[in-house]
């Protein structure tokens, strides 16, 4: 296999995808090296020991990744939930054991290792609840809560040395992206697994098509193609929070609850969502962007409740050999979908979403086992954990982070955007306090309106 390209020089390179797939773990030097050695205590789970998890975030994407937890082999028990909303925790801790028994009457070999024990009083609500699931003795924890509170709560858990999954993206500013990536040095230290939900990389489909392309399959890539454009996805008004939680929101309650608008939270759509598709080029480059250029706009999702975020970006993103990166995400309803990626090289093309190749050597379509991703990015994570293998994916999925962050500023200020100056920037989108009676970063004007990015005037760096 060819080696991937070369990482610009402040990037630390990812190892080969092939090695990860026989491995089922990302190994990654300093842990590979002294993991055995300097193991966290929270670290040390055989093959038949339980793994005590708690669930920090309970919306849809928490409940699938404490579902697909439970159903990795061995013993699970899921031990404690905590999310900003106490209902939200009630409804998803129903919903699990739900699907538990259903997964039990129905003989799953893999239900019949997992429990769940959750009482009253390891059921956290509130700003702070995330660091009481975190001490309330668990071996690792799931963080799903929206994207501008990982870094904090990624630091805690690590700090606390408990293995972690969390949910992509993983921050929403340059210096979340750095406090991840110094955590990250320390999980490594520490011998502590570290999964991160860009599924893809799980899927045999996108790992046998990415090795084939990097063998040369098509040549040079001199262009990738991504997209994420659909229709859009919730609004949660005012209204609404106070017919769910019985009272009208304070602003910092409201915005927490309609996460998916503001930045601090977010990040916008290129970072929430459009991630999992420059990461799949990232991969396929082996390197990340050194620069990006594009527009965006608000062309129908401008109310209100839409509070700052775009809803298209059309980005050019340059890497450090002179290929290219086109990127299109785009929320606007009845228009032209699409959720895809794609390679042009100089000896045929690629659908890369689609596991097809088309090259000199005729077309060839993986044709092997598929498994669901989302389930097997589990597997691979909580397999390593009880064979005491350096796992850490928080490094790559943190660049991808900072490429999709990348294309923001580019497209909120209309300018050329440099990857050192991006990534190096201080402007930080966290708030100052975290709690439900403070005022968040943004607030809006005596119309109800929130200041919203502006080409040309905007300062991003």
């Amino acid at each position: 296999m060819k080696q991937p390209k070369k990482t610009p020089s402040n990037l630390s390179a990812e190892p080969s995808r092939r090695d990860f797939v026989k491995s089922s773990a990302v190994v990654v030097g300093s842990a590979a090296l002294g993991a055995s050695a300097s193991f966290a205590r929270a670290a040390h789970v055989s093959g038949d020991d339980e793994i005590k998890v708690a669930l920090i975030g309970c919306g849809g994407r928490g409940t699938g990744a404490a579902s697909q937890a439970l159903r990795t082999e061995g013993k699970v028990k899921l031990w404690a939930m905590a999310d900003a909303f106490g209902p939200r925790v009630t409804s998803c801790l129903e919903r699990l054991k739900r699907d538990l028994e259903n997964d039990q009457a129905a003989k799953q070999p893999r239900a019949m290792t997992a429990t769940i024990d959750v009482p009253p009083e390891r059921q956290f609500a509130g700003l702070d609840a995330f660091q009481k699931a975190v001490d309330s003795g668990v071996d690792m924890v799931i963080l799903a809560t929206p994207p501008g509170f990982r870094p904090l709560h990624f630091d805690s858990a690590i700090a606390k040395d408990k293995h972690v999954f969390m949910e992509k993206p993983l921050a929403v500013d340059a210096p979340g992206v750095r406090r991840v990536l110094a955590v990250s040095k320390v999980a490594q230290q520490k011998g502590l697994a570290v999964g991160v939900g860009l599924q893809r990389h799980h899927d045999p489909g996108y790992i046998e098509t990415i090795a084939r392309l990097q063998d040369g399959a098509i040549g040079d890539i001199p262009l990738t193609r991504v997209y994420w454009n659909g229709a859009g996805v919730w609004v949660r008004t005012r209204a609404d929070f106070e017919a769910a939680y019985g009272h009208a929101p304070t602003e910092m309650e409201y915005q927490v609850n309609n996460w998916y608008y503001f930045n601090w939270l977010c990040g916008d759509h290129i970072n929430e969502q459009h991630i999992h598709n420059l990461d799949v080029s990232n991969w396929l480059k082996g390197a990340y962007p050194i620069e990006a250029g594009g527009m965006g706009g608000r062309q129908v999702r401008n109310g209100k409740d839409h509070g700052q975020i775009f809803d298209h970006h059309f980005v050019e993103f340059t890497y450090a050999d002179g290929t290219t990166m086109m990127s299109q995400c785009r929320h606007i309803p009845n228009c032209a979908s699409r959720v895809d990626e794609f390679a042009v090289g100089t000896k045929g093309t690629s659908h890369i979403g689609g596991h097809k190749i088309f090259g000199d050597a005729g077309e060839w379509k993986f044709k092997g086992k598929r498994v669901d991703p989302y389930q097997q990015e589990h597997d691979d994570l909580f397999a390593a954990i009880r064979r005491g293998e350096a796992y850490n994916e928080a490094d790559f999925g943190a660049y991808s982070t900072m490429t999709a962050i990348l294309g923001r500023m580019a497209t909120y200020s209309g300018k050329i955007v440099k990857w050192d100056d991006a990534i190096n920037s201080q402007i930080d989108l966290s708030p100052s306090v975290y709690d439900f009676a403070a005022a968040p970063p943004v607030v809006p004007d005596s119309e109800g309106n929130y200041p919203v990015p502006e080409p040309g005037k905007s300062i991003v760096v």
